[in-house]
């Protein structure tokens, strides 16, 4: 795997149209395909991180190229997405939160070029696809666990920004705390900003002091403030009990595997039949790209130890469609 590093960061619904668009992909059978990764963050950052050892597993299977940039500023990031497309990449990953129109001209003028962007919108033309983080259902089974936890009836979550990939799995965390205990109580703040540690940290410690016992940590900086003040936490997006220092602190976490979406995307590349799909449903459970971590250390203590069957069966439910975990992207807000 090589490492790029790039200065900073109507449609006509006839078959011949269509026709037309899907012609601009080759095939690529039997080949390697080069993939850029574009990324506004460094790749240690736990969202990029999954996109990333996502593309480096499949780097290390020999199945792709694999290049990219992190830390590209939004302001720098359309020149290197035009950049790799000229150095010709067959597939782009990257992000396009606050870019999104941009991203789409750079994809028009490329049409013979794959995106798979994270993107809060629909996908575009025929060859920008777009993916987000669905982890909602492994946090609802959060929130039961941490409702039957909470002796307080209080609970703090402290997030980066209020926009819909993080509401929606704070709402989730609550509506499964609520249905346990529909009076608990909850805390919410935002920090404005996706890697800040000391200030997550901080406003965990505010929190703590307005009487939360139990917290959900979806930023870095949170799992040291619940250490330092005794209580525990719960998780997002990686293994943060092994891998944020959660040991003894982090009863478990909401997981987001990648690897089924980033496959998928070579698959169809390499196929030529690659197009402008909507990737979320590649980000939950049913298909692999969602998943609570192990209990490790707390598997067999209380309440753990009674509601962990009934999460185990609940999680079967949703795998198979029975039970529906409701999507919901407004602002969450502090009940007290």
């Amino acid at each position: 795997m090589a490492k790029l590093l790039i200065n900073r960061r109507e449609f006509s619904i006839g078959a011949t149209a269509l026709l037309a668009s899907l012609s601009n992909f080759s095939s690529f059978a039997g080949s390697k395909i080069k993939v850029a990764g574009i990324y506004t963050v460094p790749i240690q950052q736990k969202w990029v991180a999954r996109l990333h050892l996502a593309l480096d597993a499949a780097s290390k299977r020999g199945e792709i190229d694999y290049v990219y940039s992190e830390s590209t500023a939004n302001t720098d990031y359309v020149r290197v997405m035009r950049e790799y497309c000229a150095q010709g990449v067959q597939l782009v990953v990257g992000e396009a939160f606050g870019i999104s129109k941009e991203a789409r001209k750079v994809a028009d003028d490329f049409p013979e070029i794959a995106f798979l962007m994270g993107d809060p919108f629909k996908p575009h033309g025929n060859n920008f696809a777009v993916f987000d983080n669905y982890i909602h259902e492994p946090c609802y089974l959060m929130g039961i666990i941490a409702g039957n936890m909470t002796k307080a009836k209080k609970i703090g979550m402290v997030g980066g920004y209020a926009i819909g990939e993080v509401n929606r799995l704070f709402h989730a965390f609550m509506n499964g705390a609520r249905s346990v205990k529909p009076d608990i109580q909850f805390k919410v703040t935002f920090i404005g900003s996706w890697y800040d540690p000391p200030k997550a940290k901080e406003a965990a410690f505010a929190q703590i002091e307005a009487g939360v016992d139990i917290m959900y940590a979806e930023r870095a900086g949170v799992v040291d403030a619940c250490r330092e003040k005794g209580i525990l936490a719960f998780g997002n997006v990686n293994d943060m009990n092994k891998e944020e220092n959660g040991t003894d602190v982090v009863v478990t976490s909401a997981l987001w595997h990648m690897e089924g979406a980033i496959n998928h995307a070579i698959d169809k590349v390499k196929s030529g039949t690659f197009s402008a799909e909507e990737y979320h449903h590649w980000t939950m459970m049913a298909k692999g790209g969602a998943s609570l971590a192990p209990y490790y250390e707390f598997e067999n203590r209380m309440p753990v130890a009674i509601v962990k069957a009934e999460i185990n069966a609940l999680a079967h439910k949703i795998k198979a469609g029975d039970f529906v975990v409701d999507i919901i992207d407004s602002e969450p807000k502090s009940t007290f």
